[in-house]
């Protein structure tokens, strides 16, 4: 009777250890065809996105639920610029030096930083071995634009009515208008580094859809490309370029729709 027991518990074990096993495909081990499972639990991958006005670069931080389903948290940071920004005067030779290229008009950059949460999805139910798994992709969250003022090299008089002039680095403001948009006293715009003592900070949020193109979805590596738009907007208007006749046709927003491609690269685990 004991020994009965002993078996029937023994059999029970190897029933129950061999349903486990199909329920999850081992880790690392690629399974095509019929059979479903999880073969990695997390993924991380690095996005390098090229947008219709400007560029941004961040992480992604994934959690596969299924074979079909990742969800993922975001963070980036970039730059968006405006649709009339021309530059100009590119390395030409100023009174006193080799002028760097300026942008007409143009009073703050907007960077971002965006922090957001989402999924992606495959149509597919089954992956072909080095082929391409089709999907969507969508994601939502905050962002933070932080706006620099941008700072033109400026001639100045020594005193009024002089001819003797001196190059100062300023910014767009009331008092400085006049200059600022006086194409003949630009003479180029000043380093990265002016300004970066007095950005401000705008809030806003941000939204995004497109289509996803994994080669090898379901392998070690993360190869895959997005297509699609892009949504940020902002609780008031953005002053990026001066609203000023002489400048042209650059009215500010608070919205900002752009069409992007985005080349994502990483690892599953």
């Amino acid at each position: 009777m004991k020994r009965k027991i002993f078996v029937a518990i023994i059999a029970g074990l190897f029933v129950g250890t061999a349903l486990q096993a199909q329920q999850r495909i081992p880790q690392g081990q690629n399974f095509y065809g019929d059979q479903k499972g999880v073969l990695y639990d997390k993924e991380f991958s690095v996005d390098m996105k090229l947008h219709t006005n400007g560029f941004a670069l961040g992480v992604n931080i994934g959690e596969l639920r299924s074979f079909y389903l990742t969800r993922f948290v975001h963070i980036s940071i970039g730059e968006i610029k405006h649709a009339k920004e021309f530059r100009q005067n590119d390395g030409q030779i100023s009174l006193t030096q080799v002028s760097r290229s300026f942008i007409y008009g143009k009073q703050n950059n907007l960077y971002t930083l965006r922090a957001g949460v989402g999924e992606k999805r495959y149509f597919s139910e089954k992956a072909a071995r080095k082929g391409v798994a089709v999907g969507w992709s969508y994601e939502a969250g905050g962002t933070l634009g932080l706006l620099k003022p941008y700072y033109l090299q400026l001639l100045n008089s020594l005193e009024p009515g002089s001819l003797e002039f001196i190059i100062r680095s300023e910014k767009y403001s009331d008092e400085t208008a006049e200059r600022f948009l006086n194409i003949d006293r630009i003479q180029g715009a000043s380093g990265f580094a002016a300004g970066l003592g007095e950005i401000s900070v705008l809030p806003g949020f941000h939204g995004k859809l497109s289509m996803h193109f994994d080669w090898g979805a379901f392998d070690e590596f993360v190869k895959a490309m997005e297509a699609g738009v892009m949504v940020d907007v902002f609780f008031k208007k953005v002053p990026i370029m001066v609203e000023s006749d002489l400048v042209g046709d650059t009215e500010n927003r608070p919205l900002f729709i752009n069409l992007f491609l985005n080349l994502q690269l990483g690892k599953r685990w």
